[in-house]
């Protein structure tokens, strides 16, 4: 894959909850420098960022009830809505794992779709993390086909804040479970060029990642 083709996968993500406005600074000059798909930041910093990257392909992705999943439906809406009002144009929200861990596959899907229908309205893009690590096979293929009638544009895999990230089978799984029209973002745990191409190659369309830079020396080098 020819480098820019790799740059437009990638989310370029800082999380942490001790992260600082002088870090989203420099994860803004490097998603701009290297042209990635988004620079992603908790909604405190959503306005920070749509100033630094305004004018520019590179789109401002935020999250709304991260990293757990388990506020209230109505505070996932409030999030996402405040935060495309802020300048996000994406934005990652965190399933309620619980519901559907209890059989409530209506509340979950309820849930999913009052969040994608606020992104629709205010025209951002509404990824759903379905939290992998928590979930049994059956769960995930449930989670994609609940993610898919509440009408998201990706299913992704997960927080990265939990006990683990993104597999190459679970990508794949999950690619078979939404068919070919909905996204899949791989996150977690992918730090380098060769983790990035396996997921791509699983069905992966978006890549979350911290290590966007590292990877794209790696991609230097190797040509």
């Amino acid at each position: 894959m020819r480098p820019e083709n790799i740059a437009a996968l990638i989310d370029h993500t800082v999380l942490k909850p001790e992260t600082t406005s002088a870090q989203v600074r420099r994860l803004c000059e490097e998603a701009l420098q290297y042209k990635f798909a988004s620079a992603c930041v908790n909604s405190f910093f959503v306005p920070l960022v749509a100033e630094l990257v305004r004018g520019s392909t590179v789109k401002v992705c935020s999250v709304a009830g991260f990293p757990l999943g388990a506020t209230t439906t109505d505070a996932k809406v409030f999030e996402a809505q405040e935060a495309i009002q802020h300048g996000a144009h994406e934005i990652d929200m965190v399933m309620n794992v619980g519901a559907l861990k209890s059989g409530d596959d209506a509340s979950a899907e309820d849930d999913i779709r009052r969040v994608a229908d606020a992104c629709h309205r205010g025209s951002a893009i509404c990824k759903v993390i379905l939290e992998n690590c928590l979930l049994t096979d059956e769960e995930k293929i449930r989670a994609c086909k609940i993610a898919v009638r509440a009408g998201v544009d990706y299913v992704k895999t997960s927080t990265g804040f939990n006990a683990g990230g993104a597999t190459v089978e679970d990508v794949a799984l999950m690619r078979a479970a939404v068919g070919p029209k909905i996204g899949v973002k791989a996150s977690g745990g992918i730090r380098t060029l060769e983790d990035l191409q396996k997921m791509v190659a699983a069905g992966a369309t978006r890549i979350g990642t911290s290590s966007g830079v590292k990877i794209m020396q790696q991609l230097r080098t190797a040509h």
